[in-house]
């Protein structure tokens, strides 16, 4: 099965090389990674500054859930003004900005690679702040008299086209809601067989993992937010992260398994759907061999009379 790394592994690939080589030399670079995010890694000043930049769809729902706050605690001592057609930007000089030690200088390029993952953490770090805020407050009540949380703030990041996820917490859970777009009436068929796995296997062994829920219609949570449509060919996936899942040793993990679904979810509708047509190509294959081998019957041309004479015929 295909890992995907929750950091761009191209971006941690360049940066790796170009910082251990001896001789600085000019990048310019354009990389795609998933959900429509563009990195811009360059040099267009001197060859011992590089600037990466990231282009971010939903970049701009990003901000209103802290995401400049985020970026800032993580590159402060790198971040310049965004380039053009970019949405944020870091710089590292290459003569001032690269640590000795080579686990630092590891963890430094980690944490770049790790640029998209960090931007998109914004409204989960929010939201399981605010899960936790309110779960104090519950504490301080009777279980009938504790704020249930209704109500609360709805992040809508429309990180695609077509598609969003939402993002709620209470006292007792942030419930986290992907809608995806089903291009073909078969990928919303094994989308509901993989869905029906996930909530078996919670059944069946893995009782500490999120409940996940899945329907074609908005979720309560999210009806009267403004861009949630009803359609055949949309879904709407639910995950509920309980208070054991947004634990301070957890949190970190929990949010990039979150971010990566989206991924992960489409590409094992793909890799079904081309296992089963390698099945069938198989199969063609073996089913025109025996027909290859076989060999019709040739016709008797030979006759016998009553007699014992032969003869044959025209």
């Amino acid at each position: 099965m295909l890992q995907l790394e929750y950091h761009n592994l191209l971006l941690k690939t360049i940066l790796t090389e170009r910082i251990a080589s001896p001789t600085p030399v000019s990048i310019d670079q354009v990389i795609s990674d998933f959900d429509n995010v563009t990195f811009h890694i360059s040099t267009p000043e001197v060859k011992t500054r590089i600037l990466i930049s990231i282009s971010i769809k939903c970049f701009n729902d990003l901000v209103k859930y802290g995401a400049n706050e985020v970026l800032a605690r993580e590159y402060g001592p790198y971040v310049v003004a965004p380039e053009d057609g970019y949405d944020f930007s870091i710089q590292l000089d290459l003569e001032k900005d690269i640590p000795q030690d080579p686990e630092e200088r590891e963890a430094l390029i980690m944490k770049i690679a790790l640029l998209r993952r960090n931007t998109m953490a914004a409204p989960f770090e929010r939201a399981i702040d605010l899960h936790h805020a309110l779960a104090e407050q519950a504490s301080r009540f009777t279980t009938e008299a504790a704020p249930t949380g209704e109500g609360s703030e709805v992040m809508a990041i429309h990180y695609r086209d077509e598609e969003a996820l939402y993002v709620q917490a209470t006292h007792d859970r942030v419930t986290v809601i992907f809608s995806t777009v089903f291009r073909e009436e078969t990928d919303r068929i094994f989308g509901k067989v993989f869905l029906s796995e996930f909530v078996d296997a919670r059944k069946r062994a893995i009782q500490n993992a999120p409940q996940v829920l899945y329907r074609n219609d908005p979720p309560l949570e999210i009806r009267d937010v403004v861009g949630a449509k009803h359609n055949e060919s949309i879904g709407y996936i639910t995950f509920v992260l309980f208070p054991r899942h947004l634990t301070a040793q957890k949190r970190e993990q929990s949010i990039s398994h979150i971010q990566t679904f989206r991924d992960y979810f489409h590409y094992h509708i793909k890799a079904a759907k081309a296992y089963m047509h390698s099945r069938m190509r198989r199969r063609v294959a073996d089913f025109l061999k025996v027909l290859n081998r076989a060999q019709p019957e040739q016709e008797e041309k030979e006759k016998k009379t009553a007699s014992g004479r032969s003869f044959r015929q025209a």
